[in-house]
């Protein structure tokens, strides 16, 4: 068991293998050959459990089990949940194109031959949706063939897998390739969670956390409290997965899982399909989750049959103890949701943690002025783009079609992987929802993350989008702050798509006909999985050749879409001075404020050229202005990225001073590199979402939070600020002395730097401390 456990955790990406007799001798020798490194397997992990138990003894929680599973010490890794690091051995890192440059990039400049970890790059990030599928998909490899390129090679060069354009939405792959009960998985996006409806920690990251897994590196989390939400009675009727996620949205707020894995369980659970499972874990990284995880159960073994699994799933039975919580495990909150009374939800504007029963949007948009009629409806996304999740939309799309009714509102659909838009195009999924007036996306992230060439509404223009998405920041999907977007299940969107307006409750109103009959829809059904198997569509995977001496990584010095890294500087020794406030934010700051995509996506492998983008969605506290800042060498306003270039060619530091739950959002780490790149030392704010503070301490940031929040109103624009204390830097607290009009003042700071996170500050990132140990 051991043995073919090390095997089938490479995962199935040599070929993606769809059928139930998949796993013949000859793939498992090109597994083994093709992804280097071994994986941890079921005997190692239940070994390591027993060691932790022994140790702590105590029954643990199941996402317990699997971290500490993957501990590299058991005997000896100091346990508290909260407060200490643990020194883990992920199994697997996953990258999508835009997030993978970067983590290239550094890779590559470790100087490392080859990942020590089954690796994969998935391009889905920089395809625009704007025509529909095939032209969007042909013009993406047309605009974007110099990053392909790189990544292609990069990929072949170190023994990572690559997955082309049009293969699909890397969580979506991931669920259907890799992901497992018990395994642990790091990937350098946000929603990397996904997993996790598989039975799997997977855990969205920075590049410089991929490159450490990838170099072999102990990867360090700090230990997980857990929150448990316990499942009872069924879902039904027009109530969903994506509903349940929606809920705890609203209970938990955006920050409110911040250090926390999530585990769902009880007897609900089991009416939840496995992809269904998979939405609720992906959407966690709303709460600012560490990340979300369900038991193994009967749904997860059909669902790694019907993707040609079944042999994992064999041993899984064998070690199904190890997959799910001990009787009597204690969780350090619980939340408890009765499926049967759940209600469909809707959430947003601005946020998607503002939670409404869809049956009473209507009523509150009236009252808040958000605007009623429905200008898009967008379904898919890495969060709802399962078969199920299809097959449920295009039974209420056949309805109206029955009615000769198609949508008042434009209406998208974005599969998450060529599978699944092959298998809804060969089972009539998809003509059912062109007919209804349909656009088919590219297999991409496309609208969801800001590429969405949109062109109904003027920038400025006030209007409402509904959306399958899990993200729903100002501007976020079309770059227009006057949108009020909301996120929903696919079923809702559909039918508030086809009824043209929020104020619709298809539980209880009615649609007209083209004839004036007046019709309800009966409640969506789909079958989970498809009666005859997926259908894998067209072979989009590249293997990483055994031999890549002969393989070239190209880099144009003159190119504007790729640079090679320079090594930041190290600390001189010496506190921080007379730094000046580059900008004090304003209310909520999440990555895509402080590096905007959309647009920027095509620079992510070039970081000078991004950097143009540094905080220019932030709100200045000064004068409530966007990318106007005032340079307090000269005295004149400009644009944020603008007054920090001219204050590093000065010889200036800065610090940028936030409110709360700064950095929540994506896992961009390019959030944290442009301030490093631009000259910023340190990022002071009330408290920190927990991807983007590592991102901070990983390129040699200072991320530090005020002992009292009430002194963040303490700091003015055009004070200066010194850090004392570094000489003596140690887990606890520094100080800083705030100058002002000639007086000073002194407040107190705290940071959450342990010894190791230390030395990255003293080397100037953690990429050079990598370099000083090799």
């Amino acid at each position: 068991i051991a043995s073919f456990c090390s095997i089938l955790a490479l995962g199935t990406g040599a070929r993606r293998f769809h059928v139930s007799t998949a796993f013949s001798a000859k793939a498992k020798v090109a597994m083994s050959r093709f992804e280097p490194g071994s994986s941890i397997n079921y005997e190692k992990m239940h070994e390591n459990i027993n060691i932790v138990r022994r140790r702590l003894n105590r029954p643990l929680t199941l996402s317990e089990k699997i971290v500490y599973g993957h501990l590299d010490d058991p005997a000896g890794q100091e346990i508290d949940r909260g407060r200490t690091y643990l020194r883990l051995r992920p199994d697997r890192v996953a990258m999508q194109d835009a997030t993978a440059q970067m983590a290239m990039l550094q890779f590559i400049s470790s100087g490392l031959p080859k990942v020590a970890v089954p690796s994969t790059i998935h391009c889905d990030h920089l395809i625009e949706a704007q025509i529909g599928g095939a032209q969007d998909l042909q013009r993406a490899k047309e605009v974007n063939q110099e990053v392909y390129n790189f990544l292609a090679t990069a990929a072949a060069k170190y023994g990572v897998g690559f997955w082309k354009p049009g293969s699909g939405i890397i969580h979506q792959i991931i669920l259907e390739n890799y992901a497992y009960p018990g395994v642990m998985l790091i990937g350098t996006d946000s929603h990397t969670p996904n997993g996790g409806g598989l039975g799997a920690i997977c855990i969205g990251v920075g590049g410089a956390d991929a490159v450490d897994v990838m170099a072999g590196i102990p990867w360090e989390l700090k230990c997980p409290k857990v929150i448990g939400v316990r499942l009872t009675g069924t879902l039904s009727g027009w109530t969903s997965p994506k509903d349940v996620i929606l809920k705890v949205a609203g209970i938990l707020t955006v920050k409110g899982g911040t250090g926390a894995i999530v585990e769902y369980h009880g007897p609900g659970v089991d009416s939840i399909s496995c992809t269904g499972m998979a939405t609720i874990c992906n959407m966690g990284a709303e709460i600012g989750a560490t990340t979300s995880v369900f038991p193994y159960n009967h749904r997860m073994k059909t669902y790694l049959e019907k993707t040609g699994r079944g042999e994992i799933s064999s041993v899984a039975d064998q070690f199904k103890d190890d997959l799910v919580p001990d009787e009597g495990c204690e969780y350090d909150q619980v939340i408890e949701i009765n499926l049967s009374e759940l209600k469909p939800h809707i959430n947003g504007p601005f946020t998607p943690d503002l939670a409404h029963p869809v049956s009473e949007i209507g009523a509150i948009a009236k009252k808040s002025g958000w605007p009623l009629e429905v200008k898009v409806g967008l379904i898919g996304s890495c969060t709802n783009s399962s078969y199920e999740d299809m097959g449920r939309a295009a039974s209420l799309a056949k309805q109206a079609l029955d009615k000769g009714l198609k949508c008042k509102a434009q209406f998208t659909v974005t599969p998450g992987s060529e599978q699944i838009r092959a298998t809804i195009e060969r089972d009539g999924y998809a003509k059912i929802l062109s007919d209804v007036g349909g656009i088919v996306l590219a297999n991409a992230c496309g609208p969801c993350i800001g590429q969405w060439d949109r062109k109904d509404v003027k920038k400025g223009e006030k209007n409402t989008i509904v959306t399958s998405f899990n993200r729903n920041f100002t501007a976020r999907n079309d770059a227009n702050p006057a949108t009020h977007a909301f996120v929903t299940s696919p079923e809702i969107v559909t039918a508030l798509a086809l009824a043209g307006t929020l104020n619709f409750n298809p539980e209880t109103d009615y649609l007209t006909a083209p004839n004036g009959e007046k019709f309800k829809l009966e409640p969506p059904s789909g079958d989970e999985l498809p009666s005859r198997d997926f259908d894998p569509g067209q072979d989009t995977y590249q293997h990483p050749p055994a031999e890549s001496s002969s393989v070239n990584v190209d880099v144009n010095p003159s190119s504007n879409r790729l640079q090679l890294l320079e090594p930041f500087d190290k600390w001189h020794g010496k506190d921080l001075e007379d730094m000046r406030v580059l900008i004090k934010v304003k209310g909520k700051c999440t990555t895509d404020h402080i590096s905007a995509a959309g647009p920027w996506l095509k620079f992510r492998g070039h970081l000078d050229n991004i950097s143009n983008n540094l905080l220019i969605g932030a709100v200045n506290i000064e004068n409530d202005a966007v990318n106007k800042v005032k340079n307090q060498l000269t005295g004149e306003y400009g644009g944020v990225p603008d007054v920090a270039r001219h204050y590093k060619a000065n010889g200036v530091n800065w610090v940028v001073v936030g409110d709360e739950n700064y950095g929540e959002g994506s896992s961009r780490e390019h959030a944290a590199l442009e301030p490093r790149h631009l000259g910023g030392r340190a990022i002071i704010v009330k408290s920190f979402a927990r991807i983007h503070e590592t991102n901070l301490k990983k390129q040699g940031l200072l991320p530090l939070t005020f002992a009292d929040p009430q002194d963040y109103d303490k700091i003015r624009p055009d004070d200066k600020i010194s850090i004392t204390g570094l000489k003596s830097f140690a887990p606890g607290k520094v100080t800083v002395i705030k100058h002002s009009d000639g007086s000073q003042q002194s407040i107190s700071l705290n940071h959450t730097f342990n010894d190791t996170q230390i030395e990255w500050f003293k080397a100037g990132s953690a990429l050079n401390r990598m370099k000083e140990l090799q």
